[in-house]
């Protein structure tokens, strides 16, 4: 005979029931966290396909770059504008970009929904107190978003608040502090015109990459990360960001030969790892572009990836030869 099964002891009227609430919404937050991994993770492994798929020398496209000039132009003129005016109209200029490409940055993090309105209040405060040229006024401003993103992520009962933290800040110490290292060195004497030279060896510069790797792309450089970069494209891009920057001092009477040169191969060193560095956030979030302000060719930080880290450097550098 089979054995008796053991009776589970009655439960005691006035024992109190076990919450369920909190292990249903964990559960629920388990279920979402997964959903949302297992979405990244299929975008991610498309991208991947697609990057293996593709031919290891793709044909020459003229159209490509000549549309990637011409998109670039609207924004080297507006920026050459409000570059010579100076002043309010040139903070207020690079806020507003800081904002459509903290928009963005954002929107690449949204898995870890961060708090926007604290990365759009910090950039806007930084380059506003930038203007005073004092690096200390920005570094409050950056550290006050710390408890600010705080209390901003309790207040709205995010579900995961470490990571909630974590994106909001990064958008903040990525972007935010770019943008205000922008107004910093417009605030230097000759700022205005090292601002124009860093942008001028980062964009030529991208450009030399982008031909040089269609032209002579045979390794490539960083497969997991950005599987269309070659190392002769990199090449090709570091050597044509220092002409450029060269080029540029000879028409500024006040930037010796030796200043141009170390400017112009710090852009060319960091400007590519701005560009590695938003091509990480862009596959980890299973993304090609991180937005759509130029169309086919992609969002704003897309286009300023590499100046975010270029100006950085390009103020510390002419606030230490200068």
């Amino acid at each position: 005979m089979p054995p008796a099964r053991r009776r589970r002891a009655p439960r005691d009227r006035g024992e109190p029931r076990e919450p369920r609430s909190r292990t249903a919404r964990e559960t629920r937050d388990e279920r979402e966290v997964r959903e949302a991994r297992e979405a990244r993770e299929a975008r991610r492994a498309r991208l991947d396909r697609e990057a293996r798929e593709a031919p290891a020398k793709k044909p020459r496209r003229r159209g490509d770059l000549l549309t990637r000039i011409l998109v670039a132009v609207p924004l080297a003129v507006a920026t050459i504008i409000f570059n010579n005016l100076g002043g309010l109209p040139f903070a207020l200029f690079v806020i507003a970009a800081g904002l459509i490409c903290m928009h963005e940055a954002y929107g690449l993090l949204k898995i870890w929904r961060p708090v926007a309105a604290v990365g759009f209040a910090a950039v806007a405060g930084m380059v506003l107190v930038a203007r005073s040229g004092s690096t200390g006024h920005v570094l409050e401003v950056a550290m006050a978003a710390v408890p600010v993103a705080l209390l901003a992520v309790m207040m709205s009962d995010r579900r995961r608040p470490t990571v909630a933290i974590a994106g909001t800040l990064l958008g903040v110490y990525w972007v935010g502090l770019a943008f205000a290292h922008a107004e910093l060195l417009r605030q230097l004497p000759h700022g205005n015109g090292v601002f124009l030279d860093v942008l001028v060896g980062t964009f030529v510069g991208d450009t030399g990459a982008y031909a040089g790797g269609r032209l002579f792309g045979r390794h490539r450089l960083a497969p997991n990360v950005s599987p269309n970069k070659t190392v002769e494209g990199l090449f090709c891009g570091m050597l044509l960001a220092v002409i450029a920057v060269f080029l540029a001092g000879l028409y500024q009477t006040w930037l010796t030969q030796g200043n141009a040169l170390l400017l112009g191969v710090a852009v060319a060193l960091l400007a590519p790892l701005g560009d590695l560095f938003e091509s990480l956030v862009k596959r980890d979030a299973g993304v090609k572009d991180s937005g759509s302000v130029f169309g086919p060719h992609g969002g704003a930080l897309d286009r300023l990836d590499g100046a975010l880290f270029a100006v950085v450097v390009g103020y510390y550098i002419w606030l230490a030869v200068h």
